[in-house]
């Protein structure tokens, strides 16, 4: 009942977005293709991020839900598709500045070293993302993921200080969501550990 769409179908649909800014970088006259792209591939990889984070809440929230249950038992293809696309734009990113003096002058600056600190932490979470190393890592396995957080901090980061700050709205509306059911989440916990206490005799 929770896979009403198989995932053969669900990585075809993820890949879209990216075949086609592929299919525009390398078929594009304009020079400034690369940079063009940046910003999209950008935000699919924040878009997919808050996807795979919303499950867990959502399904906290909405429980029995067909929805909810099948977004998380498919939230780690989309944790990777997000690694994929970050991959992209900093590959896109790399192009575009075309020069390793360039990369390296933009480091100190707010909305870059963010972005790659955030590329760095999902590099770890996408290579142990397989079944194999929840199997392996056991435990370990949730404590690295919880390494999303930060992760999605730095990535909001990232946007809005994007343009000296002067256009937030995009990503605060996109994470907003993400921040609002983070907050029920922790809200949910806290509750279902103080019930667990005061049922516990002493």
């Amino acid at each position: 009942m929770q896979r009403f769409i198989s995932p053969y179908y669900l990585w075809v649909i993820l890949a879209l977005p990216a075949a086609m800014m592929t299919n525009q970088l390398v078929t594009s006259p304009d020079p400034r293709i690369a940079h063009i792209l940046l910003h999209p591939s950008g935000e699919f990889a924040a878009r997919f991020l808050i996807i795979a984070m919303l499950a867990t809440p959502l399904t906290m929230l909405f429980k029995g839900w067909r929805g909810p249950i099948w977004l998380k038992k498919n939230r780690r293809y989309f944790g990777v598709a997000a690694f994929a696309y970050a991959a992209l734009h900093t590959v896109l990113y790399v192009v575009d500045l075309a020069t390793l003096d360039r990369i390296i002058a933009d480091l100190p600056k707010l909305w870059i070293w963010t972005g790659w600190v955030a590329f760095a932490i999902f590099i770890p979470l996408a290579v142990t993302s397989s079944d194999y190393f929840v199997r392996r890592m056991g435990p370990n396995w949730k404590s690295l993921q919880r390494w999303t957080y930060p992760a999605a901090i730095l990535t909001f980061l990232h946007w809005v200080a994007l343009h000296n700050w002067e256009e937030p709205a995009a990503a605060i509306v996109h994470f907003t969501p993400l921040a609002a059911l983070t907050i029920f989440r922790l809200w949910d916990n806290f509750n279902r550990r103080r019930k667990r206490r005061i049922s516990t005799p002493a």
